[in-house]
């Protein structure tokens, strides 16, 4: 079955970049209409969008963090990333990654989540 676990630095200081590691396991990230989705979800509230990548390698971003994310892939590894630049306080949040319905971008098949905290 298809297995997602993400990875990366558990603390960032402030102004630095965030870099998260999605690796996927029993389906490779360009299978056909698959989509990949990074989440986040803020300590005692809901989830927020920060983007996708599809199986074609085209990327969208949610309009309030375009600014300052990039989601790429490694194909080789298959393996999703993020970077979120010149983060705050205000980033710290469980960030997730997601397989997506093949139609809609609604995750369906999540990762573990991994917390992040951005303090000096």
């Amino acid at each position: 079955q298809v297995q997602l676990q993400e990875s990366g630095p558990g603390l960032v200081k402030p102004s630095q970049t965030l870099s998260l590691t999605c690796t996927v396991s029993g389906e490779s990230i360009t299978s056909s209409h698959s989509a990949w989705i990074w989440v986040r979800q803020f300590p005692g509230k809901g989830l927020e969008w920060i983007g996708v990548i599809q199986f074609d390698g085209d990327a969208y971003y949610s309009p309030s963090l375009r600014n300052r994310t990039s989601i790429s892939r490694d194909t080789s590894e298959n393996h999703i990333s993020l970077q979120l630049y010149s983060v705050t306080p205000e980033d710290s949040a469980v960030y997730y990654c997601a397989r997506d319905d093949g139609y809609s971008w609604s995750p369906v098949i999540w990762g573990q989540g991994t917390p992040v905290t951005v303090s000096s």
